[in-house]
C-alpha cells in the first residue's frame, strides 16, 4: 500500500535519549524506557528483552515515532514507539543515527 508524502510528512519522528530503561516488573519482554527529546520526556515501551538488555540501552539514542496513539501495556503507558528493524530470522536492531545528533532531531 502506498501513501502520499502528504500523509507520510504527518508522521513525528525524532531522535531520542534513553534515560532510564527497566524490564516491566511481571513481563517476559517488555522494557519501559524514558526518553529525552530536548523539549520534552516521554515514557516509551517495547517488547525488546528478547535482544536488549535494560542497561544496554540506557545513554543511546535511537529513532521514535511520537504520534502514534497512546496505548498501556501491562498496566504502563506507551507514549511513543522506538522503530525497529526485524529480519526474516526474526532478529530485530533498534534504529539509531549513524553520527551524534541533538536530542528532538526531526526525521525526514
Amino acid at each position: 500500500m502506498e501513501i502520499s508524502f502528504k500523509e507520510f510528512q504527518k508522521l513525528d519522528m525524532r531522535i531520542g535519549r534513553v534515560l532510564e530503561a527497566e524490564q516491566i516488573h511481571g513481563s517476559r519482554n517488555l522494557i519501559r524506557m524514558v526518553v529525552d527529546f530536548g523539549e520534552e520526556k516521554r515514557q516509551a515501551v517495547a517488547g525488546l528483552l528478547n535482544w536488549y538488555k535494560p542497561e544496554d540501552l540506557k545513554d543511546r539514542k535511537f529513532a521514535f515515532l511520537l504520534n502514534l496513539e497512546r496505548r498501556k501495556l501491562m498496566g504502563v503507558e506507551s507514549q511513543c514507539m522506538i522503530l525497529a528493524a526485524q529480519d526474516e530470522s526474526g532478529n530485530v536492531i533498534c534504529l539509531q543515527p549513524e553520527k551524534d545528533i541533538k536530542e528532538g532531531s526531526r526525521i525526514s
